[in-house]
């Protein structure tokens, strides 16, 4: 998910009453939440490379134990400089050295939870493996998951404020985002199920993969994508309405001439190819300038395609 999300999760888990257990504990939950996200810096490379280098190493279970254990070094260390030199919040309550480090790992594991949600992937057992994990249940960027997490930490504050009961919003919050994840879950359950059957009823084929991919704010409803060993097609589902699978079925792979029309190891080799989930090949251009485009059924749309496509010239060798 977007650090947002993130950095809410962590000050709403904060409001819920984990705050007043240790001092520092506010920054040590929001910090901690987006702490994985250090392996953004990939993005500096440029292309494709951060595509194989995000949320793999520092979201896997090594990361889990070990980011933790530094962001309570440091903010063990923050604590005793404030004090040595006479800056230390007198308002800030003591700081619990095992309440801290807690809160630490229950921050920074709710990040891994929440990138699981959506399709892009995670790869949370690096890196023992590369396999990657998927949720299929939220868009990246969750508006309403904004509104509910904004609402929840705002007014829990605002009644701290006035000496009110304030966790209780926090936690109808909580309880509100659960109830979402999990109608979530199931839509997408459901939008599968029925896609799958409509595939096979539509074109007679078994289909390996079906996936339903979260469309932002309209979260009733799914991008239906689905593939065999040979074809690949879409659709669309809406929880108010029904299943609609495209009548094209398209192959997804390169026959055996236009295969010969490039390296294949450089191709296998692509970081794109290592995040891909739904890889789909296509002879693009012609003669000098013919091109094997190479890109994810996920993302395909106009706006975000060129971020996650690969072009391998071909030229006129395939002919």
């Amino acid at each position: 998910m977007d650090n947002l999300t993130h950095s809410l999760v962590g000050a709403l888990i904060g409001q819920m009453g984990l705050k007043r257990k240790t001092g520092l504990a506010m920054p040590t939950l929001i910090i901690a939440a987006n702490i994985p996200d250090i392996d953004a810096v990939a993005t500096l490379l440029g292309g494709q490379q951060h595509l194989a280098l995000r949320r793999g190493l520092t979201h896997g279970p090594i990361a889990m134990l070990v980011l933790p254990l530094l962001l309570w070094g440091i903010m063990l260390a923050f604590d005793r400089w404030q004090t040595q030199r006479g800056k230390r919040p007198e308002k800030r309550l003591p700081v619990h050295k095992g309440w801290l480090l807690a809160l630490a790992y229950i921050g920074c594991l709710s990040h891994p939870l929440f990138d699981w949600f959506n399709s892009y992937g995670i790869r949370l057992l690096e890196p023992f493996s590369s396999q990657w994990f998927y949720g299929d249940t939220l868009f990246i960027i969750d508006i309403w998951l904004w509104a509910a997490l904004i609402a929840g930490v705002w007014v829990s504050q605002r009644r701290e404020l006035h000496g009110k009961n304030w966790r209780m919003p926090a936690l109808v919050s909580f309880t509100a985002i659960c109830a979402y994840i999990l109608a979530n879950g199931l839509i997408t359950d459901r939008a599968e199920q029925l896609t799958a059957e409509a595939v096979r009823q539509k074109h007679d084929l078994v289909p390996a993969l079906v996936v339903a991919n979260p469309v932002p704010v309209i979260f009733w409803k799914r991008e239906m994508l689905w593939r065999d060993d040979r074809y690949y097609g879409q659709g669309s589902y809406s929880a108010f309405d029904d299943v609609r699978v495209d009548d094209s079925a398209r192959a997804h792979y390169m026959g055996v001439e236009d295969k010969r029309a490039f390296a294949a190891n450089v191709v296998e080799q692509s970081p794109l190819l290592f995040w891909s989930r739904m890889p789909v090949a296509q002879i693009v251009g012609e003669g000098d300038k013919k091109t094997l485009k190479v890109s994810d059924q996920r993302f395909v749309d106009p706006m975000v395609g060129d971020r996650f496509s690969v072009f391998f010239p071909i030229g006129d060798e395939g002919k």
